[in-house]
């Protein structure tokens, strides 16, 4: 098959990802090439790797038989551009290594790391012994975790809080699918308890995909309900957060800080077009928290896995959208 790898990070693993995927196929790794040379070669493809699909180079590929997303969001993949034939699947391994740049976070914003940083490299001693009016860090054992969104990524953050003593709770679209063994959660709820995890939680972790649904999901009421004391980190999507209503609540100490992994725009523009970096209580991280050598061995394995399926005409893995020419 003519498969086109279009991830500039996958493409640091094509070697095991090709001794995987069995047969004689052609591979064109396509992250730096111009839109007018995709848009060209494109039209000879059948598997189609990566994060982006346009919608002119969605209908232009009319041999296409499958598109596998390097990640679980698809967003932006053009599904309404792609032929019938075309199945969409993804890959995900991105829990764990998430989970531990969110303790992380909490951690950091909790002992106040980047201000005693910045004023050490400034030669300045920074802590309670020196200054009596500096507050003291808090520890993480016996604090309240509110976790949006309860997939992968919510219940490794989940496993990890609860290692360090935290109380877990969480909302998630279907609060009656069966949790795993080991975790012991003060309670998970339905979207609509979305509220009584704001005003109950300590820290608030948002790892729900971005959506109709769950754009703008927190704006100012939500932000205000959590309290001049608590943490938001944002791992899932930017848009998910109100960017004008966070900046504001981050400004004016509605909430204490904030752990920002992910933005509302991308390079080569800046990640939004307020001063987040200005502001004293915010860590900012350009969207790696999953960018883990673990992550990515495991997304290169499992999508040749399905490369395989797809030529054995077996089904296939995490399909999002079956394709009529695919086994599902």
């Amino acid at each position: 098959m003519h498969i086109m790898l279009n991830h500039r990070i996958l493409s640091r693993f094509h070697e095991p990802l090709k001794a995987r995927a069995q047969g004689p196929h052609t591979w064109l790794e396509s992250f730096d090439w111009t839109p007018e040379r995709i848009s060209e070669a494109i039209t000879g493809v059948e598997v189609f790797v990566g994060s982006h699909l346009r919608a002119e180079d969605a209908r232009r590929a009319g041999r296409l038989r499958l598109v596998h997303v390097v990640g679980a969001g698809y967003d932006g993949i053009a599904l309404d551009a792609l032929g019938p034939q075309v199945s969409v699947t993804t890959t995900h391994h991105h829990g764990r290594s998430i989970a531990e740049h969110v303790l992380m976070s909490v951690m950091m914003l909790s002992r106040d790391v980047l201000g005693a940083d910045r004023a050490l490299r400034a030669g300045q001693w920074r802590n309670v012994a020196v200054d009596p009016q500096l507050p003291f860090g808090t520890t993480l054992e016996g604090r309240r975790v509110g976790i949006i969104g309860f997939g992968e990524t919510g219940t490794e953050v989940a496993r990890l809080c609860q290692a360090v003593g935290m109380r877990v709770r969480a909302v998630r679209r279907d609060p009656s699918a069966p949790v795993p063994q080991d975790l012991r959660t003060d309670w998970i709820g339905g979207n609509d308890r979305l509220p009584d995890l704001l005003a109950e939680s300590d820290v608030v972790v948002v790892t729900v995909p971005l959506g109709p649904a769950t754009r703008g999901l927190i704006g100012p009421a939500e932000l205000a309900a959590m309290g001049p004391g608590a943490l938001l980190v944002n791992v899932a999507r930017g848009p998910v957060v109100q960017e004008d209503a966070l900046y504001e609540a981050l400004d004016t100490g509605v909430i204490a800080g904030a752990a920002l992994d992910v933005w509302w725009s991308g390079p080569p523009q800046a990640p939004s077009r307020l001063p987040f970096h200005d502001l004293p209580n915010v860590l900012m991280t350009p969207h790696h928290s999953g960018h883990t050598t673990d992550t990515f061995a495991a997304r290169a394995l499992e999508i040749a896995d399905n490369i395989n399926r797809l030529e054995q005409g077996r089904p296939l893995t995490n399909v999002v959208r079956a394709g009529a020419a695919t086994a599902t």
